[in-house]
Order: C-alpha cells, then structure tokens, then sequence
C-alpha cells in the first residue's frame, strides 16, 4: 500500500475527504520526524513505539575493489511494534 493509497483507505473509514486526510496525515509524519530529530519517541498505546537508535562508526569493504571504507556514526529510525499489532497479525 503506498500513500495514496492508505489516503484513501483512512478517507474511506472516516468519512473525510482525501484532501483533508492527506493533510492529516502529512502533520502526522512531520510531527513524528520533528520529535525523532529531537531524540524523543512517540508511543501509540496498541500499535507501536517509534524511537531512534545510535550506530557506532565501523569499518567495511567497498564489494567491488575489496578496499575498507569508514562508514560514520548516524542516528537511525527504530520502530517496535505493540502488543495489539503483533496479536492482530496472529
């Protein structure tokens, strides 16, 4: 399912229109990047936890030339799924 998609699946539920559910959902998404840039986590109770996670600098080989190659330290986007998720996939 991609994003027009799930636009209209939410606008379908709901009622909404697609151009309001599409606003709704872009605040969504940037309200959970603006709170992940901030190293928070956002906690939807049932459905999951969004949070970040620190990678360690490390070295590894370009597959080509078989050269080592630096990869930096970064910050990544973690996503763990809820107990009511997981039991509705069961």
């Amino acid at each position: 399912m991609n994003k027009m998609e799930l636009i209209e699946a939410i606008a379908n539920e709901t009622g909404a229109t697609k151009a309001m559910t599409g606003e709704f959902l872009d605040a969504f998404l940037n309200t959970v990047t603006k709170v992940l840039k901030k190293k928070g986590e956002v906690r939807l109770v049932g459905f999951g936890t969004f949070t970040t996670a620190k990678r360690k600098a490390t070295t590894g080989r370009n597959p080509q030339t078989g050269a080592a190659i630096k990869i930096p330290a970064s910050t990544q986007p973690k996503f763990k799924a809820g107990k009511a998720l997981k039991d509705a996939l069961n």
